[in-house]
């Protein structure tokens, strides 16, 4: 058998080989790590033009159509997830591109969710990085997020597990979303309110609906204009379910109390970005599936998809 070449993308931490047993597909493919973003996506056509095999993470490299159109190799493309907004799934199946996925182990999104509400409510990295900076002592006030109201925009499996952790730490919960029901939220233990009943009562509002046309820009200026002065906004879904512009505005005039952000719409974040200098916002670099458990079942699940291809039986086809 002639050897395939096999892209494996956005490898950031450089973990992929670790991850899995690679060479459970002997010397069918030959590998090779991209572990930094490209620029853009002729960098991206470029790199990838004689690969059959392209294993991409998550939507960190776009797979429009004018990707397909470049890379006239490609056979298989696996994406870590079974959806990814990013890639072009008519384009795939008219190239004659097979597109798998992968599954994903839990929910790790919600431990990111409660850790970014709390270093907004007690500063505790804060207050880390002046300890290890030198500083001689505690400039901060905190808030107890027990008794506090936390509004979960979106009542799935990830808003619900939030629910769950926020009413553990003493929380009052209310839930909204496009087609969420007042008995859907009662089985979850969540009070029902409308969106403008939400933003305006709400402490803490996270969000956790999935990016399609109907959710973009779905948290408009005017939600955020019915926020407490003392609230915090989270969002580590997807950067366009917010008017960005309209966040940072608010943000910059500190009209809500901040904002913990995971997700945006250009990723990377661009260094000249004004986010990275607000001091009411908490930012981390797309960290909500970045664990190692998460990893482990992706790559091995996309070595099982490789196998299963090379044998004519493609595993969790998405296309």
């Amino acid at each position: 058998m002639t050897q395939l070449r096999c892209a494996i993308l956005d490898d950031y931490q450089n973990v992929a080989l670790k991850m899995a047993d690679w060479s459970a597909l002997g010397d069918q493919i030959d590998v090779t790590v991209f572990d930094k973003p490209f620029a853009s996506g002729d960098e991206a056509a470029a790199a990838l033009k004689d690969f059959e095999i392209v294993c991409a993470m998550r939507e960190r490299t776009p797979f429009p159509r004018t990707m397909f159109e470049a890379l006239p190799k490609l056979k298989l493309l696996i994406t870590s997830g079974m959806r990814n907004a990013a890639i072009d799934m008519v384009a795939a199946k008219e190239r004659g591109v097979t597109v798998c996925g992968t599954a994903m182990v839990g929910n790790p999104t919600a431990g990111l969710t409660i850790g970014l509400m709390l270093e907004l409510t007690r500063k505790i990295g804060f207050e880390h990085a002046r300890m290890k900076s030198g500083e001689p002592w505690q400039v901060t006030l905190g808030e107890d997020v027990d008794g506090k109201t936390l509004g979960i925009v979106g009542l799935g499996k990830l808003g619900t597990k939030v629910a769950k952790i926020a009413q553990a730490l003493g929380m009052k919960v209310l839930g909204w979303s496009t087609n969420l029901t007042p008995e859907a939220c009662a089985e979850a233990g969540v009070t029902y309110a409308t969106k403008e009943e939400l933003f305006a009562q709400s402490d803490v509002i996270t969000i956790h609906v999935v990016l399609s046309d109907r959710s973009r820009g779905l948290v408009s200026r005017d939600d955020l204009g019915r926020m407490k002065p003392t609230a915090y906004l989270i969002n580590t879904a997807r950067g366009p379910i917010v008017d960005e512009a309209a966040l940072l505005d608010t943000l910059q005039a500190k009209k809500i109390a901040g904002a913990g952000i995971d997700t945006y719409s250009h990723e990377p974040l661009p260094i000249d970005s004004p986010l990275r200098t607000l001091d009411n916002v908490v930012i981390t670099p797309h960290l909500g599936y970045v664990t190692a458990e998460n990893y482990k079942r992706i790559y091995a699940e996309t070595i099982e998809g490789i196998g299963g291809f090379l044998k004519g039986e493609p595993l969790r086809p998405l296309n």
